[in-house]
């Protein structure tokens, strides 16, 4: 393995009053920042919101869309685009773009449609021509134009002919062209369509480069079921391994860590708070993947330390700490330090879209890496101290008063068959 160091000496566990005053104020700064706030900032799949499926006849401008909403009024919006499985992951010129309401009524629906219709129609240059868009007509709506112009000269019958060729022509919009037109002179095309019946619709009708194609909308009791069961997949992560630690090493070893999690979890949320960034899904996605990441550097250095105190029966569980702390630092600066640069720049050029999700591994990264031998460690060494396990055998009062110890002076540890 590179080493950047050679033989380290540091004393850390010297240090450990400053890692918990560091801790302290990085957490009373945050969590002041989020009671004083109005609470943790929530994404709008947490507080519901509706959702509007848009199809667009070209890849639209992810970017220039989020702009234009931004102008009206819908800032907060998300924007996820829909790939087209069936087509190897080609793109289907598809966006689904979720907006937050205030309401849960059907004018608060079209409200928010009509905010979306106006940032698209200002984002693609779409004029008011006081004709309807073909591509988000209705099949009785064109059926009654036509039969209003008669393009067909229909004598007999023109209601429900004008109705089948609606539905016909509709058809070929929904289906060959994936529900959005480019040129209504596509319409020749269809069986039955003459060109007097493709100009009464030239005269009645306009085409915008897009089509709502669904709204739905999604309530807060949802997003705060999506809240709960989040909350509670992190509570079962770290559960779970409490529990593996504890069978591994001792359950101290498990609660040191789990401590050093949740003080991970929760600085990454006031920092957010502080920065202003909401939690989303994806959010969530990144402080478990930040649980994964600090609980895997503790165990590296709990492992050290007990294969230590093996070989080191007569030193101070303290110095056997900082040893094992030492000899696991090039490994530690090595992983974390390239992990934190990848997760750096993906903040930095990831856009709009990824930078909550990137924020939070960055400071989960530097964060958790930093709890592991600043927090963790500590507890264990505190523990044991207090227990009168921190001296070696034979040296100090604690000596005589160490329950189930190993008569080295350190802490029993699982057997090496339980490795």
């Amino acid at each position: 393995m590179i080493e950047l160091f050679k033989q380290p000496n540091l004393d850390w566990m010297g240090k450990a009053k400053f890692f918990f005053t560091l801790s302290g104020l990085l957490l009373l700064i945050g969590w002041s920042a989020i009671f004083l706030k109005g609470g943790i900032k929530y994404g709008i799949d947490f507080r519901g919101g509706t959702n509007v499926d848009v199809r667009f006849a070209q890849p639209p401008n992810i970017d220039q869309l989020r702009a234009s909403l931004r102008t009206q009024g819908l800032g907060n919006s998300e924007i996820q685009s829909v790939s087209d499985t069936a087509g190897l992951g080609a793109t289907s010129n598809e966006v689904l773009i979720f907006v937050e309401q205030a309401g849960q009524t059907d004018q608060a629906i079209d409200d928010s449609k009509t905010k979306v219709l106006a940032a698209l129609g200002a984002t693609y240059g779409v004029a008011a021509t006081g004709k309807a868009d073909f591509n988000a007509v209705t099949p009785s709506a064109l059926a009654n134009a036509l039969a209003l112009k008669d393009p067909l000269a229909l004598s007999v019958n023109a209601g429900d002919k004008y109705q089948q060729l609606a539905k016909t022509l509709l058809a070929y919009r929904d289906t060959d062209k994936n529900g959005v037109l480019t040129s209504l002179d596509e319409l020749s095309k269809v069986a039955g369509v003459t060109p007097a019946v493709v100009s009464a619709i030239k005269d009645s009708y306009s085409l915008a480069p897009f089509t709502i194609r669904n709204v739905e909308i999604v309530g807060p009791k949802v997003g705060s079921e999506l809240r709960n069961q989040a909350i509670r997949v992190t509570l079962y992560a770290l559960a779970g391994m409490l529990l593996y630690i504890a069978f591994r090493f001792e359950w101290v070893y498990g609660a040191a860590a789990v401590i050093a999690v949740f003080h991970d979890v929760l600085i990454t949320l006031g920092l957010f708070k502080i920065f202003g960034f909401e939690i989303s899904l994806t959010v969530i996605a990144a402080l478990l993947t930040l649980v994964g990441y600090s609980m895997n550097d503790t165990i590296v250095i709990f492992d050290r330390i007990r294969e230590n105190s093996r070989l080191l029966r007569k030193e101070p569980f303290a110095d056997v700490v900082n040893k094992s702390i030492n000899q696991t630092l090039s490994r530690t600066i090595l992983t974390s330090g390239l992990t934190f640069l990848t997760v750096l720049v993906l903040f930095l050029m990831g856009g709009q879209v990824l930078r909550a999700f990137a924020f939070a591994l960055v400071v989960g990264i530097v964060v958790g890496t930093y709890s592991s031998f600043g927090i963790a460690a500590p507890l264990v060494v505190a523990w044991n101290q207090w227990r009168g396990q921190g001296v070696a055998a034979g040296t100090g009062t604690a000596a005589g008063n160490r329950p189930k110890g190993n008569g080295s002076g350190q802490p029993r540890l699982a057997p090496a068959g339980r490795r």
